[in-house]
């Protein structure tokens, strides 16, 4: 114990004072829109939102018994966080992850603010990219259960697969920012993804569902969960499968002799399992484990033909104990494992090649959770991480035989990692952050971060936060030769570093009116690209956006949300100087009006997308600096109650049946639909 209160007074030292102010401070008026439920939910205004940052639950009026499998009360292994209120917060609840129809976290994301997804969807290619405010999926720290599981490979093989959890194992997904980047990771420069899974509950549950669908789509979810007082566990699985084969006007990606989309198909499989025991009063462990096998074709947008295949399988292991130490002080121990096994394959006429890239991590993390003072919070502890990297490069391509190679390489990193907050007054509060890291290849370096939010009126509060980052190029990048594309590795490339920062105000217009305003904007130098077939740091991209997010109550049984993202992602350097960063549109709009009322449900959803550049891989004769057309779809999910618990739900996806481009030369297939039965036993 003493050496613990010593670390906590030699952590304290490097921060701003924590003096025990008098002011009350159980009192802040303005929400999150995380407090705000989506399309079919009703919005709600916490009056009285605690600032110790300990959450206090809304009293629920009682509600008739419903046909709804979402209203199980299945607890969750990941305890809801609350910081930073001084950036935009935003959470979408298993509610409405059932409703979307969503069928992988890419599903869930895509239309929540800040987020262009090209890679997720009918003919969907893994290398279009998932971008958070104009960061890269790499320049975002992804979690499960507060658990770091990126990986830092990159795209061309897959990068982080937001496909790799069961929808139905999910409770909600947290997206936040500005000083979370100290709590999770320096290279968050988009933001920080958290998914929370289900833990289990008391009672026995058992779900399923199961849909068919256009294209040959097929999809099963199952999970079953129970427990006793001490001990709740929970299993999923989920299969899905979809051939993409349909239609594609002359000129787009993959298209074969016939005129349909080639190689395009989709299986994967995942399977996750949680247990958590209290052993007591303060202490519960949790135990987690998710299983993936995924095998798909590539596309990439390439000329001519692309017949390559991917195989991804995957093993995430994460184990945490968390510990009451006393009162206000709470103590999380965490051990992860992940490994992520990337194949790629394929005929190029007489020839073959293969790439194979095989990443295991380990990673620790103890943090503690200490309230100070009533008007101080502190979080501190330390990240612990090794990668190892086993890579196989193998062409039989006369020009590729001498790049033929393996390669095993590894990384130890470190990192201190320390945030408080100071609640000034009643109105005002101050988020300071701080990461120390120490790296084996890139060295020790520090990442500040600090925020800040003040309540004007009860209905009105204005934030801000800045934060300054390190991403460093991942090992493949380094070291492996990419057989696909024959991109060459670069063990010279310098790390990404830069700021982020955000400027917003968030406003209750009424009780069931809450709307939150974002300026956003990220400065990164030696960003990473491929020049001349090899990856090089290429200069400077600044980026500056707009985010608007408002949720409205319209009637009893109705509800609505509008998110809308502008994103100016600018290459101030090289020979794109000037440029739109590809494949990131600038405007993105988003929208949703939902019914609800006795288990009956409809929910229709508008997306507006301005269309992003042709950046890579272009047809011969055309310039990268062309831009694809802008489109306008409408999407419906409906459920119809048969029985108490069974439900038949109907997805109508492109509802105008237009067939437009997706991004550099990837089309839509037009109008498709899903049908289904969900059951809760």
């Amino acid at each position: 114990m003493q050496n613990l209160y010593l670390y906590r007074v030699a952590l304290l030292s490097i921060l701003i004072g924590s003096p025990a102010f008098a002011a009350d401070t159980n009192q802040q008026d303005i929400p999150n829109l995380n407090e705000v439920k989506l399309p079919s939910q009703e919005a709600k205004l916490l009056t009285e939102q605690p600032t110790n940052n300990q959450v206090q639950e809304e009293p629920k009026p009682e509600q008739p018994p419903s046909t709804d499998n979402s209203d199980i009360d299945l607890e969750a292994i990941g305890e809801e966080d609350t910081l930073p209120q001084s950036t935009p917060t935003y959470t979408i609840e298993k509610e409405e992850i059932q409703k979307q129809g969503a069928t992988s976290v890419a599903d869930i994301l895509k239309r929540m603010p800040g987020f262009v997804i090209n890679n997720v969807g009918h003919g969907a290619d893994i290398h279009t990219g998932t971008y958070y405010r104009g960061a890269t999926i790499n320049q975002t720290v992804i979690l499960i259960n507060g658990r770091p599981i990126n990986t830092n490979i990159n795209t061309y093989h897959g990068a982080t697969d937001l496909n790799s959890i069961p929808v139905e194992a999910i409770d909600r997904v947290e997206l936040y920012s500005g000083t979370a980047t100290s709590l999770y990771g320096s290279s968050g420069f988009g933001g920080v993804v958290n998914i929370i899974t289900k833990q289990g509950s008391t009672t026995p549950q058992f779900n399923a569902s199961a849909e068919f669908g256009s294209l040959n789509l097929n999809n099963q979810q199952a999970s079953y969960s129970g427990g006793s007082e001490n001990v709740r566990y929970n299993v999923s699985f989920e299969r899905f499968f979809i051939d993409n084969r349909y239609k594609v006007p002359v000129g787009a990606a993959n298209r074969d002799a016939s005129g349909n989309l080639f190689n395009a198909d989709t299986a994967t499989s995942t399977y996750f399992g949680s247990l958590a025991v209290d052993l007591d009063k303060k202490n519960t462990v949790n135990l987690d484990v998710k299983v993936l096998s995924s095998r798909r074709g590539l596309i990439y947008f390439g000329f001519p033909l692309q017949r390559d295949r991917l195989d991804h399988d995957g093993l995430d292991i994460g184990l945490s104990w968390k510990s009451q130490l006393a009162t206000g002080s709470n103590l999380t121990t965490t051990f992860g494992y992940n490994r992520d096994y990337f194949n790629t394959y394929g005929p190029t006429g007489t020839f073959y090649r293969t790439g194979t890239l095989d990443t295991q991590q380990f990673t620790g993390r103890l943090q503690h959770d200490w309230q100070v003072t009533s008007n101080n919070q502190l979080r501190w502890g330390l990240d612990v991480k090794n990668t190892d990297l086993s890579s196989l490069a193998d062409s039989t391509l006369p020009s590729r035989i001498a790049l033929n190679e393996t390669e095993d390489r590894s990384l130890f990193h470190t990192a201190l990692f320390a945030v408080n907050t100071f609640n000034i007054s009643n109105n005002f509060l101050f988020d300071l952050g701080l990461r120390q890291s120490f790296d084996s290849k890139f060295g020790s370096y520090f990442n500040p971060s600090a925020g800040l939010r003040y309540a004007i009126t009860p209905d009105i509060a204005v934030r801000g936060s800045l934060a300054y980052g390190q991403r460093n190029p991942g090992l493949d990048q380094l070291y492996t030769y990419d057989t696909v594309h024959g991109w060459l590795p670069n063990p010279n490339l310098e790390p990404e570093t830069g700021t982020s920062w955000t400027a917003g105000v968030d406003v209750n217009f009424t009780k069931d009116i809450i709307g939150q305003f974002t300026y956003f904007g990220s400065s990164i130098d030696n960003s990473l690209s491929v020049i001349q077939g090899q990856w090089q740091n290429i200069g400077l991209v600044d980026t500056n956006g707009f985010e608007a997010a408002l949720r409205m109550k319209v009637a009893r049984d109705w509800s609505t949300f509008v998110n809308y993202t502008y994103t100016d992602a600018q290459v101030k350097t090289g020979a794109d100087r000037g440029l739109q960063l590809g494949l990131i549109p600038y405007s993105l709009l988003q929208a949703g009006v939902g019914y609800e009322k006795n288990g009956w449900q409809a929910n229709l959803y508008a997306t507006y997308n301005s269309g992003a550049r042709r950046a890579l891989f272009a047809a011969p004769g055309d310039r990268n600096t062309d831009f694809v057309p802008s489109y306008f779809n409408l999407d419906l999910s409906t459920r119809i109650p048969v029985t108490s618990n069974l439900g038949l739900t109907f997805y109508l996806e492109n509802l105008l049946g237009e067939q437009y481009e997706r991004v550099n030369r990837i089309y839509s297939p037009g109008f498709t639909f899903r049908i289904g039965l969900t059951s809760t036993i």
